[in-house]
C-alpha cells in the first residue's frame, strides 16, 4: 500500500450518518473530517482523499443522472488515484455498482463500493470494517499491478463482482449475495483473494467512459393468474424500447395463446423483450422446456444468469448508445465484464 492514493467518494447513504448531539437525529457528516469518525484511517500507509456529492442522495433516489455524476468524478480523478472507494446507500447499491461496471471500458484500477446497515456514528456500526477493508482492497497492488482491477462490492467480509450482486437482507449485516458467481475475496486475518475469478488487467487498452442512458424500459414480472389486460396494457406502454420479462425457473412462461400473441405483437412493433428468471440462482435456458421454447421462437432474448440489476443497467446503457435493434441484442448477449455465465 506504500505510496498509493485512494479517493473516497460519498454519494449518500447510512454509512455517512452521525447523531446530531442537539437533536438526536441522524445527519450526514463532513467527509473532509472522516478521520475524526474513523481514526484507524490514519494508520494506512496510503494517501486517502475524499469528496462528496454536494447533496447526499438517499439511494432510493438514485438514477442514471447520478450515475453519470459519479463516473464523471472518477474520470476527472482517474489518473491521479490508484483506487476508488464509493460509499453508497445499500438499497440500490447493486444497481449503481452494476451501471458503473458497464460505463467504464478497459478499467485498470479498483473501484470498490461499500456502505453499511448502521450509521458510522453508531457504536455497533458495520461501517468502519466495511470502509477500512474496502480501502485496503482498493489500494492493494503487487508489482505495480492492482489485485482487483474491476468494479467490486465489499460487504461483511466478502468482496463480490459488482454486477453479480443483489441486496438480500434489510436487517442483517451480510446484506448482499452473489448467487451465480463466486466471491472475489474474503477478509479474515488476511484478505484471501481468489485470483482465478477476478477479471484480468486489460492489456494495452485505453480506458473509456460512456454516459448515455435510455430509460424507456420496463419490467414485467409474471405470476400465476396474471390477467390478459395486465399483460397487454404493460406491453402497450408508450415510448417503451425494451421490456424485461421476469419468468419462472429457467425462463418459462405460460403457453396461453393470448400471452404468446401479445409477446409476438410487441416484438413485431420493434420492442425488445429480454427473459430474466425470477430465481435468485440459476439461469435462463429457453431450449429446455416447451414453456420456454415458445418465447425463443418468437424472438425473446434469453438473459442467461444476469441479475435484474445488471440486466436493467446494461440494457439502459446499450439503448442509450444505439437504436438499432439487432445491435442492441448483439451487445446485450455479449459478455462485457463477467456479468453473465
Amino acid at each position: 500500500m506504500h505510496n498509493k492514493k485512494v479517493l473516497l467518494i460519498y454519494t449518500g447513504g447510512t454509512i455517512g450518518m452521525i447523531t446530531d448531539q442537539s437533536s438526536g437525529a441522524l445527519r450526514p457528516f463532513n467527509f473532509s473530517q472522516i478521520t475524526q469518525q474513523v481514526p484507524e484511517l490514519l494508520k494506512f500507509k496510503c494517501a486517502i482523499d475524499s469528496i462528496a456529492f454536494e447533496k447526499p442522495i438517499d439511494s432510493s433516489n438514485m438514477n442514471p443522472e447520478t450515475w453519470v455524476s459519479l463516473v464523471k468524478m472518477i474520470e476527472q480523478n482517474y489518473e491521479e488515484y490508484d483506487g476508488f472507494v464509493v460509499l453508497h446507500g445499500t438499497d440500490t447499491m447493486a444497481y449503481t455498482a452494476s451501471a458503473v461496471s458497464f460505463m467504464i471500458k478497459n478499467l485498470s484500477k479498483p473501484i470498490v463500493f461499500t456502505g453499511s446497515q448502521l450509521p458510522i456514528g453508531i457504536i455497533r456500526t458495520d461501517g468502519k470494517e466495511n470502509l477500512i477493508t474496502a480501502i485496503e482492497i482498493a489500494s492493494a497492488y503487487k508489482n505495480h499491478v492492482p489485485l482487483v482491477p474491476e468494479v467490486a462490492l465489499y460487504f461483511e467480509y466478502k468482496l463480490f463482482r459488482a454486477n453479480r450482486t443483489t441486496k438480500l437482507s434489510a436487517h442483517h449485516f451480510n446484506a448482499f449475495e452473489s448467487f451465480n458467481y463466486p466471491i472475489l475475496a474474503e477478509a479474515g486475518i488476511d484478505i484471501d483473494y481468489r485470483f482465478n475469478v477476478i477479471n484480468p488487467l486489460p492489456k494495452d487498452k485505453k480506458v473509456e467512459f460512456q454516459y448515455q442512458f435510455e430509460t424507456g424500459i420496463s419490467v414485467l414480472k409474471l405470476f400465476p393468474g396474471i390477467s390478459q389486460d395486465t399483460v397487454t396494457h404493460h406491453l402497450a406502454q408508450p415510448n417503451i424500447k425494451a421490456i424485461i420479462l421476469e419468468t419462472y425457473g429457467s425462463g418459462n412462461a405460460t403457453t396461453e395463446k393470448w400471452f404468446l400473441e401479445a409477446i409476438e405483437k410487441a416484438i413485431q412493433q420493434g420492442i425488445i423483450i429480454i427473459n430474466i428468471t425470477q430465481c435468485k440462482s440459476g439461469k435462463v435456458d429457453q431450449t429446455k422446456y416447451e414453456t420456454g421454447k415458445g418465447l425463443h421462437k418468437l424472438g425473446v432474448v434469453g438473459g442467461s444468469d444476469l441479475t435484474i440489476e445488471s440486466a436493467i443497467t446494461k440494457l439502459m446503457l446499450i439503448l442509450g448508445n444505439t437504436s438499432d435493434k439487432s445491435k442492441v441484442i448483439e451487445q446485450f448477449e455479449r459478455n462485457w465484464v463477467g456479468e453473465k455465465g
